[in-house]
C-alpha cells in the first residue's frame, strides 16, 4: 500500500465526513479509496468509449401513458443484440420499474438508454456502465 497525503478545502472536508458518516466509513481512508475506484471506473468508461461493456438501464415509467409500453418494448427488439435480461416490476396503479441488463459497444448502448429515458413518460431513467475491461492496474477485487 502506498501513503498519500493530500490536502482538501473545508467545504470539501465537510462534504467528505459527512458521507463517510452516512455510508458508516470506519475512517477516512476507506471513503476515499471508494470514491477513488468509483472515479477510476467513471474514467475508465470515457476512456473506453469505443469498448464494450455490460450496463443496467434503469427507468420508471406511467403504464397508463398512451402507447408508451409498445414503444418500449419496440425500441428493445429493434435492439435485440444490446438486451440480455430485463425485469418489470409493478410500482402502484399507474407506475411501472423496469430493469435492462445490456451488453455492447459502450456508445451503442448509451445511445439506446438516451432513446429510452428521451421518451415520452418515462419519469426517471439512469444507465450504470460497467467497461468489460477494467482500467489498467486494478486488481480483480478492487
Amino acid at each position: 500500500m502506498q501513503r498519500v497525503t493530500v490536502t482538501l478545502d473545508d467545504a470539501l472536508m465537510r462534504e467528505l465526513d459527512r458521507i463517510i458518516a452516512q455510508r458508516n466509513y470506519q475512517n477516512r481512508s476507506e471513503a476515499v479509496r471508494d470514491l477513488v475506484r468509483a472515479g477510476l471506473r467513471d474514467a475508465a468508461v470515457e476512456e473506453h468509449a469505443g469498448g464494450q461493456c455490460m450496463a443496467a438501464l434503469v427507468y420508471t415509467y406511467d403504464h397508463s401513458a398512451r402507447d408508451l409500453s409498445r414503444r418500449l418494448t419496440n425500441a428493445h427488439h429493434d435492439h435485440h443484440e444490446l438486451s440480455l435480461a430485463s425485469l418489470h416490476v409493478h410500482l402502484d396503479h399507474d407506475s411501472c420499474l423496469e430493469v435492462s441488463v445490456l451488453k455492447g459497444e459502450i456508445e451503442t448502448v448509451r445511445h439506446f438508454a438516451e432513446h429510452v429515458i428521451a421518451e415520452r413518460s418515462v419519469r426517471h431513467g439512469e444507465l450504470v456502465i460497467i467497461p468489460e475491461r477494467p482500467p489498467d492496474g486494478a486488481d480483480a477485487d478492487g
